[in-house]
């Protein structure tokens, strides 16, 4: 719940949507001076604590590796990450932007779902996790957001819209329909 997800969270926020951004994994991880060491911190650390550990650490390096500014972004939105897996809010459409996030919302579902016979739409567009794909994936949430919103009858609309788009913009497109 660090970049391409709040990135996706700041345009659909900013364009009026009611919107609420995730992560899945069991900590907050964020490169750190090495590959084999990370920077992990537990779900519940508000943004502004991780800019000022960061900060503390390596100023110099979190800065110019574009770290500290993602995290000032954040930090506007929302005062932290979170964890779908602890939410009891639901969802009409839960979008990821990696298939990996993808799977582990539908074993999240196949773990806890079915109990209300809610249904919920699950979608993935594959975003590389980087700045430039991650601005470039919140315009491609923010247009297949729009065009969920424009259908009159989502649920059997669903595939043609998500059929249309995937051709639109060339990227494979995921599609479960699972239950609360």
């Amino acid at each position: 719940n660090m970049n391409r997800s709040m990135e996706a969270h700041a345009r659909l926020m900013k364009k009026g949507f009611n919107v609420r951004s995730f992560g899945t994994g069991d900590k907050i991880k964020l490169p750190g001076p090495s590959l084999n060491q990370p920077n992990v911190y537990e779900f519940g650390t508000s943004y502004e604590e991780i800019h000022a550990d960061l900060a503390r650490k390596d100023k110099a390096m979190y800065k110019q590796n574009g770290i500290l500014h993602m995290l000032d972004r954040n930090r506007m939105i929302k005062e932290r990450p979170e964890r779908l897996q602890d939410t009891k809010e639901k969802f009409d459409v839960i979008i990821t932007a990696e298939e990996r996030v993808y799977d582990q919302v539908l074993e999240h579902f196949a773990n806890k779902g079915n109990v209300e016979d809610v249904m919920v739409h699950v979608i993935n567009i594959d975003i590389q996790d980087n700045q430039e794909e991650a601005t470039l994936g919140a315009f491609l949430f923010h247009e297949v957001a729009t065009l969920l919103v424009e259908s009159t009858d989502l649920d059997n609309e669903m595939e043609e819209i998500l059929q249309d788009f995937e051709a639109k913009c060339n990227r494979s497109i995921l599609h479960s329909v699972l239950f609360y």
